[in-house]
């Protein structure tokens, strides 16, 4: 599964993913070099951050005269609150502290902050990075941290999974720039499709598709698909399905997808779900199946269902984004009552409606290997499909 590392650290209760250098600086160059003055006289906040261990306030803290940053302000998690099963790792950076108390180091959280010269080098960067005890937890949901996100422009971070939708409403309750990563079925999140359909947030440039690398405590069970521990000891695991989420202009995001007539997509298709046949409507919304982002016909002006990653590639001048294909979303035109069926296409005796409330279409053997529902009423064959973007071309 796309999400199974996910998955595994939200059952080990460990959110402790960090992200690497090189996809912090690739994601935030893209907005400089859309607009260089981005990130000018701004106080940026890393809340849920672990500088000691973390990319985000190294990188801020080193490029804060290059990005003429007014203010970086980083939090971080008291470790008793992360509620890990592992033992706790007290880095150099905090040893080193005159103030530093073993005592309640791992009951409060700690915030960094940044924006003089404090050891008069005529340089500000990482070496000039302070540090002290929060008064609480650090949790982003104190009124202590509230307080710096209201003082904040942008707010940058990679959050807790397992709280991305409760971080997201907080952070749009104050209305302010963002730029987060989760994974990318946060996109069928309620609390998160309605801020994409508006045009409230999107994805970022850098991540398109494939997965990321990132770093975990040396303590972290390396019992993922993918990992790998480099010569310093450093342990890795690589997660897929990771987008960027953020309302910062990119260039990207205006530029128009090169479409086809639906003519010469349907000859030239490389997918067999679109070579050599018709575009399927579903059977329970007024819209046809786009099964691939580069299947889409330039010459249809009706209602398309397309998968979550075109929105890696969604402009908004040229498609305005109708709905998403599942229950709870859209109203689909009928309500049929299905058999489930299992993965050789035989009955289970199990009953569902509108195939467990996604977008469904009949069942076509030159697309389909079997088929997921049938008709209780008729016996007709259903192939049900994932959930799918609702989006519209615009006028010319």
């Amino acid at each position: 599964m796309a999400n199974d590392n996910l998955k595994n650290a939200k059952k080990a209760k460990n959110d402790e993913f960090y992200t690497q250098w090189c996809d912090i600086e690739k994601e935030i160059m893209a907005y400089i070099d859309y607009n260089p003055d981005v990130f000018r006289g701004k106080t940026i906040l890393l809340p849920c951050d672990d500088p000691e261990w973390s990319n985000f306030t190294k990188f801020f803290a080193q490029n804060f005269e290059a990005f003429g940053l007014k203010k970086l302000i980083s939090t971080s998690y008291a470790y008793e609150s992360k509620k890990v099963n592992m033992p706790y790792q007290i880095s150099l950076f905090e040893e080193q502290a005159p103030h530093f108390n073993p005592d309640i180091n791992k009951i409060r959280g700690k915030i960094f902050t940044l924006d003089h010269d404090t050891n008069q080098n005529g340089v500000i960067d990482i070496e000039d990075l302070e540090w002290q005890y929060l008064e609480g937890d650090g949790d982003f949901r104190s009124d202590e941290v509230k307080k710096l996100r209201d003082e904040a422009d942008i707010i940058i971070t990679n959050p807790p999974f397992s709280l991305f939708r409760e971080f997201l409403a907080w952070l749009i309750e104050a209305n302010k720039q963002i730029l987060i990563i989760g994974n990318m079925n946060a996109i069928t999140y309620k609390e998160v499709f309605p801020l994409i359909k508006n045009n409230k947030i999107w994805l970022g440039e850098s991540i398109h598709s494939g997965d990321r690398e990132f770093g975990v405590p040396s303590s972290y069970p390396l019992n993922a698909a993918g990992w790998r521990v480099d010569d310093k000891g450093n342990k890795y695991i690589r997660v897929k399905g990771v987008r960027w989420f953020t309302n910062l202009e990119h260039g990207r995001r205006h530029q128009p997808l090169q479409l086809m007539t639906m003519a010469d997509n349907i000859k030239h298709s490389k997918h067999k779900e679109v070579k050599g046949l018709k575009y399927q409507n579903y059977e329970n919304y007024d819209a046809i199946e786009i099964p691939y982002t580069d299947s889409i016909p330039n010459n249809y002006d009706g209602v398309m269902g397309v998968p979550i990653s075109f929105l890696d590639k969604y402009c908004p001048e040229q498609f305005k984004i109708v709905d998403l294909g599942i229950v709870g979303s859209c109203q689909f035109t009928n309500n049929r009552r299905m058999e489930i069926l299992d993965k050789n296409g035989n009955g289970t005796g199990k009953y569902t409606y509108n195939a467990k409330g996604t977008l469904y279409r009949k069942f076509d053997k030159n697309r389909d290997n079997t088929p997921a529902f049938k008709d209780v009423e008729n016996g007709t064959l259903y192939s049900s499909i994932y959930a799918r973007v609702l989006i519209q071309k615009r006028g010319k």
